[in-house]
């Protein structure tokens, strides 16, 4: 998993409210267990018209926001079933990180898992957020995790808060697997101790 340490980006404003993981990639996409190739399929129901077409309306298809790497939400975004796909998706897309007054349990922690920072932030907060994203090419956020801040266009910073491991892991670029790797010393030490204590179960 890629490490999470600084980003900047444009940012794009979605200010839909209960945004869920149908929504985010549909069913039709979740066939494959691969987790490239997914970014054609974010948000397609919104991105494209019914002939295939991609919708100029849509945000993500606006010239300002087609390479956007930070999606600034409404409440309660990731809300639905708990497919992987969805982080899957805005990863292949590019987008690393969401701001959003309130996340979804399973979405938020899925995130986690693929390298991709959900912020937790005020309305307050996310109305300023949501302004500076609205800016289009100029809509551009520095998302920096070691120092915990936001830092908008005209250089204001927002603070935000987040669990220490969770941050660990982003920075170190650790998923589940890289977690069980950083133990394998211990893991091969024990082994051979217990092999050497207990050779009639090896």
């Amino acid at each position: 998993m890629d490490k999470f340490v600084k980003l900047t980006g444009v940012a794009a404003p979605l200010p839909v409210v209960n945004v869920d993981t149908d929504m985010i990639i549909p069913k039709d996409y979740l066939k494959t267990i691969k987790r490239t190739g997914l970014g054609t399929g974010l948000f397609a129901e919104a991105r494209y018209n019914e002939d295939g077409s991609p919708n100029p309306d849509f945000v993500l298809n606006k010239p300002a926001y087609q390479n956007a790497k930070i999606l600034v939400a409404g409440d309660n975004f990731g809300c639905g079933s708990s497919r992987e796909h969805a982080p899957w998706a805005l990863l292949d897309f590019g987008i690393r990180c969401v701001i959003s007054t309130s996340f979804a349990d399973i979405f938020y922690n899925n995130c986690f898992k693929n390298g991709i920072l959900p912020i937790k932030v005020s309305h307050e907060d996310l109305d300023k957020l949501m302004d500076d994203a609205s800016r289009g090419s100029n809509a551009i956020l520095t998302v920096d995790l070691e120092n915990l801040e936001i830092t908008g266009p005209d250089g204001g910073t927002l603070k935000f808060e987040l669990d220490e491991f969770k941050r660990h892991c982003l920075l170190n670029g650790l998923d589940d697997i890289g977690l069980t790797l950083e133990k394998a010393k211990s893991i091969d030490s024990f082994e051979k101790s217990n092999a050497a204590s207990r050779p009639w179960a090896a």
